[in-house]
């Protein structure tokens, strides 16, 4: 696979790990402000605490494949 085509790859993955944490950084904040203002603790998941965590799993997703990218770009150039 050429070499120019990965480099977009990465950057565009590197784009969705950014963009996966300011939302889940954005969830954390709500949920805390949303435990704080209900006085609901342990209470189970709201919202956006559900949301918190898809974001940050997506977050180590987009990681982990920009890795493996980085990696096959590495080996492609030997």
């Amino acid at each position: 696979m050429p070499k120019w085509i990965l480099v977009p790859i990465i950057v565009g993955l590197m784009g969705y790990v950014v963009f996966s944490l300011v939302r889940g950084v954005v969830a954390f904040l709500q949920a805390s402000r949303d435990s704080v203002d209900r006085g609901d603790f342990g209470e189970g998941p709201t919202p956006s605490q559900l949301r918190q965590n898809e974001m940050m799993f997506a977050r180590v997703k987009y990681q982990g494949l920009a890795v493996l990218v980085v990696v096959i770009l590495l080996a492609a150039s030997r």
